[in-house]
């Protein structure tokens, strides 16, 4: 066990505070819009007659945009700054879910998607590396898993947004108001600063020569981290994104017959028992004991505990396995975030964690595609036996990393 320091909010800067909530809120408000779509995805199949197979193949390109703006916003951050990039983000993915209330044909929809990934990918590393080069290395774990857990808080909102406007208006509007998270991004741009580090650092950039050493002194570390994060979320996005459908599909469809209102209240619950205190627990754990034995352990038991998801029949049984799942397989996220923030330099920080966790995402994105496609054919709980398989290998690749804890950065 690792002694760690008690994390006392009176004794935080301004500057950490003010970073700590518009990270929080950039990513919480990225689950909102992203998550909208798999919200109403029953009900996109039923309008457009979509197959599970088209259905995957949405969020696939969501998530390949994903690995793209990554790439891009990270290296602009790296360059313009962090807090410049974090709002650019959140505006793109809020217009562009306002924008998807728009579609008329299934082509249209994909293109709004694609858009709004690129948005996605470019948030999460920019408020990363905002929040690691703003903390302390003794609160650091804590700190991230703040940030990721708001994740689960924007998934329970955007359930309970498109539970209570399916019930009153068409699924259009349940993406309108997925434009209100722009109004975020105006006070990040005003309220939040730079982080000291990265402004030395953009003051006396390193040369070019420089740069290229230190990607080649972090590539080991960048593609084992990637591989983790990438059978991590094939296992994360091919089980999420159909939990709901696989909750409203008949009975007779492989599915378990929920109506709109059980399915709204379950992943609520999933989201604020599972998700919410698995990522906020992983800073806690990491801190204490270590980020790679926290992530190893996080991993296993994900893959152990799918199989039980996948075979729960009675509704009951179906939300204890699910919130379980939830906690183990969304939690490592934050141990994600940890490891990769202190890995890096500051000088490639941002571009390096949008490649070690968005191109992730890139590579994952034939998730939702292959597990609807063998739903069709197996059944959706007999897919989901393929996302266990890629939890227990994220675990595996995951023993590779070296421990990062009490990394200093400066």
């Amino acid at each position: 066990m690792i002694e760690t320091a008690p994390l006392r909010w009176q004794e935080t800067t301004s500057a950490q505070r003010r970073t700590l909530v518009a990270a929080g809120l950039g990513w919480m408000l990225d689950a909102y819009d992203v998550m909208l779509y798999s919200l109403v995805l029953a009900t996109l199949m039923r309008e457009f007659g979509m197959s599970k197979e088209t259905a995957g193949l949405l969020n696939t390109l969501t998530l390949v945009a994903s690995a793209i703006g990554s790439v891009i916003i990270g290296i602009l951050a790296d360059r313009y700054g962090r807090r410049r990039m974090l709002s650019m983000s959140i505006l793109i993915y809020s217009f562009a879910t306002f924008a998807c209330g728009f579609s008329s044909t299934i082509f249209i929809l994909a293109v709004f998607r694609f858009v709004l990934g690129l948005g996605m990918g470019g948030e999460w590393n920019s408020g990363a590396a905002l929040v690691a080069e703003t903390w302390p290395a003794k609160w650091r774990g804590r700190a991230l898993g703040i940030v990721q857990s708001s994740w689960a808080i924007g998934y329970a909102l955007a359930a309970v947004t498109a539970g209570v406007v399916l019930a009153h208006a068409s699924w259009r509007w349940v993406f309108f108001v997925g434009v209100l998270p722009a109004l975020v991004a105006l006070w990040v741009q005003r309220g939040v600063p730079e982080p000291e580090v990265w402004r030395r650092q953009v003051t006396t950039p390193p040369p070019p020569a420089e740069r290229r050493s230190l990607w080649r002194m972090n590539g080991r570390n960048l593609i084992v981290l990637l591989t983790m994060n990438t059978f991590g979320m094939f296992a994360w996005w091919g089980l999420f994104t159909w939990i709901p459908a696989y909750l409203e599909l008949p009975i007779a469809q492989g599915g378990r017959g929920f109506n709109l209102l059980g399915t709204t209240w379950f992943l609520l619950g999933l989201n604020l028992v599972g998700m919410l205190p698995g990522y906020l627990l992983f800073g806690v754990f990491a801190d204490r004991y270590g980020r790679k034995r926290s992530l190893i352990i996080y991993l296993v038991a994900a893959a152990v505990l799918v199989p039980w998801l996948a075979t729960a029949r009675r509704p009951g049984m179906i939300l204890v396995a699910a919130c379980l799942v939830a906690f183990f397989g969304t939690g490592f996220f934050t141990g994600s975030s940890i490891v990769g923030s202190e890995l890096f330099p500051t000088a490639i920080r941002a571009t390096a964690l949008g490649a070690s966790y968005n191109v992730a995402r890139g590579l994952s994105a034939l998730a939702p595609l292959i597990i609807g496609t063998v739903g069709q054919s197996h059944g959706l709980a007999g897919a989901f036996l393929l996302c266990g398989l890629a939890f227990g290998l994220a675990a595996a690749t995951a023993a590779l990393l070296p421990e990062t804890h009490g990394t200093e950065i400066t």
